[in-house]
């Protein structure tokens, strides 16, 4: 089988020390991707000089995308990391996440034509990220880490992931999107043009993105024992715009959208 090019997106907003863990995590994957694209929703100089000094040192490119900070625009800094991104296949993930050490490597492992792959996550409790942070050091995370939520998620085993595969399938999936744990091919991204822009602050966005690609044809598929991420603790965004943005998902759904205007396409 050819090998796929893979390009690691990875958002990120004014939390350095925990992009500073997630960088990490990349550079001790057992199959690591062809670059490294941080998506920057407009943090301050810490993680602008954090990202050149990972720049340095990485042994695959990075490319620092990052625009001004005028609210939660994760949709256009996604956007305009796919823009960027000259691989074949994209893994999308946040830079608040530690990824296991088979991350890319499972979602390589599972990527198929005309379909696309949405992962779970773990969640580190509020004592234990503040314990890594200030160590510096992930390392002892694991299924059997106390202060460690939703264990199911950290269950490695590609015998049960392959098998999970062949039923974890089906558009109402959807629902159950995570934006920090997906994977797709680029040419599909660019066939609905990424995410839609017009979703203001937290929530739906990634629902969205999905619902437009199974409207296209491209096929969920949620992976589990498999692609595993570590979510670091912080207090939940604010939802203040959450009821207009499930709006905008119902729209999308009852209408069967596929593309949007205002996408990708403004950043190629």
């Amino acid at each position: 089988m050819q090998k796929i090019s893979c390009s690691l997106c990875i958002s990120t907003y004014n939390r350095p020390s925990a992009l500073a863990l997630c960088l990490e995590s990349v550079l001790t994957q057992s199959e690591l991707p062809d670059e490294i694209i941080i998506g920057d929703d407009g943090s301050e100089t810490e993680t602008k000089e954090l990202v050149e000094k990972f720049i340095e040192t990485s042994p695959i490119p990075v490319i620092h995308i990052w625009h001004p900070d005028d609210g939660f625009r994760l949709s256009t800094i996604r956007n305009k990391s796919f823009a960027k991104a000259t691989s074949e296949y994209i893994i999308q993930v946040d830079g608040d996440v530690i990824l296991h050490k088979h991350f890319i490597k499972d979602h390589i492992r599972f990527a198929r034509r005309g379909t696309f792959v949405c992962g779970g996550r773990s969640l580190l409790s509020a004592s234990l990220t503040k314990e890594i942070i200030s160590n510096k050091s992930y390392r002892g995370i694991s299924l059997f880490s106390t202060e460690l939520s939703k264990k199911y998620n950290a269950i490695h085993n590609i015998l049960l992931s392959r098998l999970n595969y062949l039923f974890q399938r089906g558009k109402q999936q959807y629902k159950y999107v995570l934006g920090a744990n997906m994977s797709f091919w680029k040419s599909d991204i660019l066939e609905i043009n990424g995410y839609n822009e017009s979703f203001k602050g937290w929530g739906k966005e990634d629902n969205e993105l999905a619902i437009r690609l199974c409207n296209a044809g491209v096929k969920i598929r949620l992976i589990k024992f498999a692609g595993i991420i570590y979510h670091l603790y912080h207090a939940e965004a604010s939802r203040d715009n959450i009821e207009q943005n499930e709006k905008q998902l119902q729209e999308s759904i009852n209408n069967n959208f596929t593309f949007v205007q205002n996408g990708v396409s403004s950043y190629l």
